[in-house]
């Protein structure tokens, strides 16, 4: 799948089926995530792997958004440390696009995931914080749920040009 094939065709999977990631599958997503730019490269991204059902089915009930972390057989949390930050406002920039890099790449291994967004709300933050036993150093911004889809849900083509402003808005 070549990369325009992959972005247009990548789609938010929430539903999943038992069929395990394999470790060789999460490595090549979790590599992927990690070659995302970042400012002045200070790769402000952490990541939780998290397989444990109970601990899945916790993560699901952090936040209003988040049940399906509770039938993925894979959840990551992405998070920074704020004692690692270079430059402190622009991690929630670079764990985006960590994420969008992971959600392409499962997409290309035939994996389905969806976003779940933790930051900015902070009882979000602090639940999902408690559930991976983060130090309170540590800032969740989001989760991914991650897994075979059930289905495939079809490609939507979302150009709109009347987004698109020429030289001045």
């Amino acid at each position: 799948m070549d990369a325009i094939q992959a972005i247009m065709t990548r789609r938010s999977v929430r539903q999943f089926t038992d069929e395990p990631v394999t470790d060789e599958q999460l490595d090549r997503v979790l590599r992927a995530a990690m070659a995302a730019p970042s400012a002045s490269n200070g790769q402000s991204w952490r990541f939780v792997v998290v397989r444990e059902r109970e601990r899945l089915e916790r993560l699901a009930r952090a936040t209003v958004f988040a049940a399906p972390m509770g039938r993925a057989p894979v959840g990551i949390v992405v998070c920074a440390d704020r004692l690692t930050l270079k430059y402190p406002g622009f991690w929630v920039i670079d764990c985006s696009a960590a994420i969008e890099n992971l959600l392409l790449a499962a997409h290309a291994e035939g994996l389905g995931g969806v976003w779940i967004g933790v930051h900015p709300i902070a009882p979000f933050r602090a639940a999902v914080r408690r559930t991976i036993e983060a130090p309170r150093t540590v800032v969740p911004h989001s989760m991914i749920a991650l897994g075979h889809p059930a289905a495939v849900p079809p490609p939507v083509d979302r150009y709109d040009a009347g987004f698109v402003h020429a030289e001045k808005w």
